[in-house]
């Protein structure tokens, strides 16, 4: 597995796009129920390997959810889930957008760049220094590096890794990934 890690530095532009249609509502989640996280992180993670908060304990999680630097933002379609992203403002003066996604329905409808410009801003209103940083990884959605590139992150490095994933999750891994 390639892990690349990206930063969107200050004072870089964030390029114009279309906005989210008027039919979308990015909504910031105040402590989300456990139940609730794992349907938005299971459902959009689920093609692509997303394993570590699955095997989070609910207490874990529910201390997560709970700590205000770290926000939960979905974006509601129609009114339903159609993305999520996770926003971590413990680790410094920059904010890590720890997960982003779209749910399988919202894939390919165009909310996805538009959403994640939107994460973008939110985690620049939060950097104490305009920072932001992201990674992603080969297991991704292939359109993830070149999407995060297009909207102004650039590479900082790409490390080799070796994930165990426990079968008990039942993910399935695609055999590109297996080793």
């Amino acid at each position: 597995m390639d892990v690349t890690f990206l930063r969107l530095d200050p004072g870089v532009a964030v390029p114009a796009a279309p906005m989210l249609s008027s039919d979308v509502a990015v909504l910031r989640v105040e402590q989300p129920s456990v139940s609730f996280y794992r349907y938005l992180y299971d459902t959009v993670g689920a093609d692509y390997c997303w394993w570590l908060r699955r095997i989070s304990t609910d207490e874990e999680i529910a201390s997560l959810m709970r700590d205000p630097q770290i926000g939960l933002f979905v974006a509601m379609q129609k009114g339903e889930p159609a993305g999520f992203f996770e926003l971590d403002a413990r680790t410094g003066a920059d904010v890590n957008l720890a997960y982003f996604g779209l749910l399988p329905h919202a894939i390919g409808t165009g909310i996805g760049f538009p959403l994640l410009l939107e994460a973008m801003r939110v985690a620049r209103l939060a950097s104490r220094n305009g920072s932001v940083r992201v990674n992603t990884c080969t297991a991704d959605h292939p359109r993830a590096l070149p999407t995060y590139l297009r909207a102004g992150f650039v590479k900082l490095r790409t490390v080799r890794e070796i994930w165990d994933i426990p079968d008990r999750l039942g993910l399935r891994i695609p055999d590109r990934l297996r080793v």
